[in-house]
């Protein structure tokens, strides 16, 4: 009976390790047909494939960081690499301005792995405890955020810096948090986010202006 119930155990942990990730992959190669009319949970298999195909450039460049964070995301998931439909895997690059921030935000669907190329950065993750683990990163190092923690990187440096960003999952999924509640659609009522912030209506009004 002891060793029903282990087996049992076992199973369950087995099955919950399969449901962690994206779903295995039946076939040699899947790339993705992002123009089919076919809505699926991923997408379907494009029909005639090339080496081109697995090929893709889109990090070579630092991305534009002229915005209100002063960084940018430039993304090597299904949706601009189709090629890794169905792997499992992904990749971005991070380019941060001086002072620049990728703001507090979580993956749902994976965990994230950082290589840093440039620059000194302040990075951390908050655990489901609200404890926060931080710490400075610089050249050459790597650091990790659990799948669906909310986590940020700062930069800390006087001059720009960039990462590698490496996920197990063909499409991540991402919320920002401050985007998430201040800029959705239809928008978030107002009295709901300030009872949750302790901040008045027209605080939260304030906030949400400066999103639009």
């Amino acid at each position: 009976m002891v060793m029903l119930q282990l087996a049992a155990v076992v199973l369950l942990a087995l099955v919950a390790s399969t449901m962690a990730g994206d779903a295995d992959m039946l076939q040699d190669v899947c790339v993705a047909d992002l123009a089919s009319p076919i809505k699926l949970n991923g997408f379907p298999c494009k029909a005639d494939i090339t080496a081109d195909d697995f090929f893709f450039a889109g990090l070579k460049r630092a991305g534009n960081t002229n915005n209100a964070a002063g960084s940018n995301v430039t993304a090597a998931n299904v949706q601009s690499f189709p090629a890794v439909n169905t792997l499992g895997v992904s990749m971005a690059r991070i380019d941060y301005a001086p002072g620049g921030q990728n703001p507090p935000h979580t993956h749902p669907r994976a965990t994230e792995i950082i290589f840093v190329l440039e620059g000194v950065l302040e990075v951390g993750f908050i655990t489901t405890a609200n404890k926060l683990f931080t710490k400075t990163v610089t050249v050459g190092d790597v650091f990790v955020f659990p799948r669906g923690l909310v986590h940020f990187q700062q930069n800390r440096g006087r001059g720009p810096a960039s990462v590698i960003a490496g996920f197990n999952s063909q499409l991540q999924g991402t919320q920002v948090m401050a985007t998430t509640l201040f800029a959705a659609a239809p928008p978030v009522p107002s009295d709901v986010l300030a009872k949750a912030f302790r901040i008045d209506n027209g605080q939260v009004d304030a906030i949400k202006a400066k999103f639009k």
